[in-house]
């Protein structure tokens, strides 16, 4: 999935009441048509996140903590304090509590907690070398002094199929403040509290829990004059997104190039055109990625048979499902199935 940006824009609502001003940032604003709600809808639901990991930050006044980059997007939110983010490529952001953040790959930041005594330069603390592991969960402390600013880390993947990450290739950040009414600290505590407990089934909870997060950022974009979301190609071309819609909500209809420029609206040879370059694959691409999705799933509850599994990604013939599966994930069903733990 391709995202149009410059490197030195920061997609951010207006935030006047924590000291933004869209002044001296001005907020992006266009005529051109949204995704229908709809389909939206549609999309949201069925995205999948994967959590890969969540940290805390604790800093000090006069302090500074660099975090590196992750091959993942990073999601950080301020728990309490304030500070000030530096994000590589982007603009420093004022930090105030409930400020949310999409980080994009790859992008190490530094977390600045200004010195309440003026002229006094601030001590940096590399967080690699000031973790520690506490149940699994990373913790990162730079300084001792009370009032600390506490931030909330995470890595996390949002995929359609095999391949359609919603964020991975995001090249600015994203910056979004909420209030406490939102909820969203306790949705991340939560997340954070079962990646700690190591139950069963905490990968699938704290998943659900950062969704949320996702959602309720969607419905801040909808409501808000920060198009950030438009800067999506997917979600910025309203038709292209009605079509994979209907494919992630149906991947065993008998969809065809045909059927799905239908669906957009659009003719076949526009449809394929606009399709590619949002996601960067032809729409059969994207479709067989999204039905092995679903058959991975299937195939990981072990109660399903193989030939259910087959015709419920839209296979009439065994063969050509095991084929497509395995291209995908370099193995065949019956090994996928005796080799990946049951979810």
């Amino acid at each position: 999935m391709r995202v149009n940006m410059s490197a030195s824009q920061l997609a951010r609502g207006p935030c006047p009441e924590h000291g933004f001003n869209p002044g001296t940032h001005p907020v992006p604003t266009s005529n051109a048509p949204r995704i229908a709600p709809k389909d939206l809808n549609e999309l949201m639901t069925l995205l999948e996140i994967q959590v890969l990991g969540l940290s805390e930050c604790l800093v000090s006044p006069g302090f500074i903590l660099e975090l590196d980059g992750n091959a993942a997007p990073g999601i950080h939110y301020i728990l309490s304090g304030t500070g000030r983010l530096h994000i590589e490529g982007a603009e420093p952001v004022e930090l105030t509590p409930h400020t949310l953040l999409i980080v994009p790959p790859r992008h190490p930041l530094r977390l600045e907690v200004p010195s309440h005594h003026a002229g006094i330069a601030p001590t940096t603390v590399l967080g690699r070398e000031h973790k520690k592991v506490v149940d699994s969960v990373s913790r990162f402390r730079a300084g001792n002094e009370e009032p600390m600013t506490m931030m909330i880390c995470g890595y996390f993947r949002a995929t359609y199929g095999a391949s359609i990450d919603l964020f991975q290739t995001l090249s600015t950040p994203i910056v979004e403040c909420f209030d406490a009414a939102d909820r969203l600290d306790v949705y991340l505590r939560s997340a954070f509290d079962e990646l700690a407990a190591q139950e069963v089934g905490a990968g699938a909870m704290s998943g659900a829990l950062l969704k949320q997060v996702i959602v309720a950022l969607v419905r801040r974009s909808l409501k808000s004059n920060a198009l950030w979301m438009e800067r999506f190609a997917l979600l910025g071309d309203p038709q292209i997104a009605r079509a994979f819609a209907e494919m992630v909500a149906r991947p065993a209809a008998p969809h065809t190039v045909a059927s799905l420029a239908a669906t957009a609206f659009l003719s076949r040879s526009a449809f394929m055109a606009r399709f590619s370059d949002a996601l960067g694959e032809s729409p059969m691409q994207v479709l067989r990625d999204i039905r092995m999705r679903q058959a991975a799933a299937q195939l990981r509850t072990g109660d399903v048979t193989l030939d259910q599994v087959a015709r419920n990604a839209g296979y009439a013939s065994r063969g050509t499902f095991v084929r497509a599966f395995r291209d995908v994930y370099g193995t065949s069903p019956a090994d996928y199935r005796t080799d990946t733990p049951a979810a």
